[in-house]
């Protein structure tokens, strides 16, 4: 199955009806496995375009910093060949970028094609009549490529987490929360309490894990960001750090740029749709009290109407040695994998 269409209609399509299952359903028909590694862009692209602006803007889009992380880190790793050097496991690349510049093409605009050579793949070719009109495509439409290619990973995210989850998690946090969930192999509990449930997937050099909890909906002050980040330290105190005594909690103030002091850090804040429901996105750092750990965390908080209280997934790193981006992006994707079955109507 393929689709072709302008970024923008590509962007909406995504955005409102491209659902896991169509990626589950496109990976059934025979075709070979993508290579390349997560949040990797394999860029075709001639030298002259490469290294004129429209290449300087395409960097600039693709290995802009992913926000709120310890060190700097790129939304995507760019790799670059010709035309010529396009063959072999390279066709099977799990994202590709063409980039065409011809004055046969009428005008700038880009195009997808999904599961072209390998699935579940996403295969964008770019075409312009002049470099001029390739970067005043990109510098409207630049943040639009990014989104496409975003949802593309996402997606493989929740279509392994469809196919391959942790029945008991999932059992837990039905019961304790009263949603539907599907957590991805490899997280394992390790703790829960009232209200409360802490999982994690432990490898030989990091951690990335989560935990959910609940509280009652007391109006809108119960959403603000300093209450929240109030009620992520209540909560974080229950996940022990290292050493007898320590826990996590928000980093709330950082040394100044003179070093000679401290400086307040509020978490980002934003609201986001995430199929259909608004839910609160916080982004910053956590730390461990009276030990040395940390990392980035990001939670998303929404009401369950069912039960009118505030519920809350909180997800987080550490990964001392190596990179953050994708541990992040990977439990970014978590709150995508959870619904509310229950209404007030049905409640009534």
């Amino acid at each position: 199955m393929k689709y072709i269409s302008k970024i923008v209609t590509i962007l909406l399509v995504l955005l409102v009806s491209v659902s896991c299952r169509e990626f589950h359903t496109l990976t059934k028909d025979g075709k070979k496995p993508i290579q390349g590694g997560a949040y990797e862009v394999l860029v075709i692209c001639n030298n002259a375009e490469w290294e004129s602006e429209v290449g300087a803007k395409l960097r600039d889009l693709l290995e802009q910093p992913v926000e709120m992380l310890n060190q700097n880190e790129p939304m995507f790793n760019v790799l670059r060949i010709t035309a010529n050097d396009f063959r072999h496991l390279l066709v099977q690349h799990r994202n590709i970028l063409k980039v065409v510049i011809t004055d046969k093409a009428e005008q700038a605009q880009i195009t997808a094609e999904y599961d072209v050579d390998a699935a579940p793949q996403i295969v964008l070719t770019f075409q312009a009549p002049t470099q001029q009109a390739a970067v005043e495509y990109l510098n409207t439409n630049g943040d639009a490529l990014v989104k496409v290619l975003e949802i593309a990973e996402r997606n493989r995210t929740i279509a392994y987490a469809e196919k391959h989850n942790v029945k008991v998690l999932n059992d837990l946090l039905h019961n304790e929360f009263d949603i539907d969930v599907k957590i991805p192999k490899g997280y394992e509990l390790r703790s829960q309490s009232e209200d409360f449930l802490w999982a994690s997937y432990e490898f030989p050099t990091a951690s990335q894990g989560f935990f959910c909890y609940s509280y009652p909906y007391r109006g809108r002050g119960s959403l603000t960001s300093d209450y929240l980040v109030a009620m992520r330290n209540h909560f974080a105190k229950r996940i022990p750090g290292p050493s007898d005594g320590s826990y996590m909690i928000t980093v709330e103030q950082i040394p100044d740029a003179e070093g000679k002091g401290v400086m307040p850090l509020k978490p980002l804040y934003r609201t986001v749709v995430v199929n259909g429901k608004e839910w609160i996105e916080m982004r910053g750092f956590w730390d461990v009290e009276n030990d040395y750990m940390g990392g980035p965390f990001v939670s998303y908080t929404t009401i369950n109407d069912a039960t009118n209280e505030v519920f809350t997934i909180d997800c987080y790193v550490h990964s001392p040695k190596y990179g953050k981006r994708n541990f992040i992006r990977q439990l970014e994707h978590l709150v995508y994998l959870i619904s509310f079955p229950k209404s007030v109507e049905q409640t009534k």
